[in-house]
């Protein structure tokens, strides 16, 4: 199988999940649980590389990623009430511009290529970034068009995609100072968790609690 079938297999595992997700408080629940634990573990091996003789600091950097890491889970699982079906509708735009962002910008930048952004990442370019923001608001019209929320969807979906790209650069910031590629195996095709989700652990939290004013 090519890296590329292996990424089209995980992505589809993936959106499975997020199905039976969606379906089940229980099962969100457990899936949120394990998504700490592989992400802790992800975090820890990166912290480890950078900060090997520095163990109290790692110690602290552990500590907040732990805080944070639940705080990500318990705002997704307060605000998806089961009994409002808007909120999984809302949840769903949110997880769309996280996602639609890093397509655009994987698609738009293999495409078109061009000048780079910075050097934390080799990877991101103007187009990538152009690309990011197009898809995102693509995806959020049609979100818009065939269902009746309420919110200003344009300046939310390109609030969330740019903290999205922030949330990815940050992690190839330190996938770059830790001299690793990917934040580990655990999903063919893609590298780790941490590599599939970045920007939308940074961004997601934010775009609840912007809804939820």
């Amino acid at each position: 199988m090519s890296e590329f079938q292996k990424r089209i297999f995980t992505s589809l595992l993936l959106f499975f999940i997020l199905y039976l997700s969606l379906k089940s408080y229980l099962i969100l629940s457990l899936v949120l649980f394990f998504i700490i634990f592989i992400l802790l573990n992800e975090f820890n091996n990166i912290f480890l590389r950078i900060f090997s003789k520095q163990k109290l600091l790692h110690l602290i950097l552990i500590f907040i990623t732990i805080i944070y890491l639940i705080y990500f889970s318990l705002s997704i699982l307060i605000f998806l009430n089961f009994e409002n079906y808007d909120n999984k509708i809302i949840l769903l735009f949110l997880l769309s511009i996280t996602i639609s962002t890093d397509i655009g910008g994987y698609c738009f930048g293999k495409f078109f290529k061009g000048k780079k952004i910075t050097k934390i990442s080799p990877n991101k370019t103007y187009s990538g970034l152009i690309g990011s923001l197009f898809l995102s608001i693509i995806i959020s019209f049609i979100f818009f068009r065939n269902l009746d929320l309420s919110f200003n969807y344009l300046t939310i979906t390109i609030l969330l995609s740019i903290i999205s790209q922030i949330g990815d650069l940050v992690v190839s910031f330190l996938k770059r100072k830790a001299k690793i590629k990917d934040t580990s195996s655990f999903l063919p095709g893609h590298g780790g968790l941490l590599d599939r989700i970045d920007g939308m652990l940074f961004a997601l939290p934010l775009g609840l609690i912007i809804i939820s004013l």
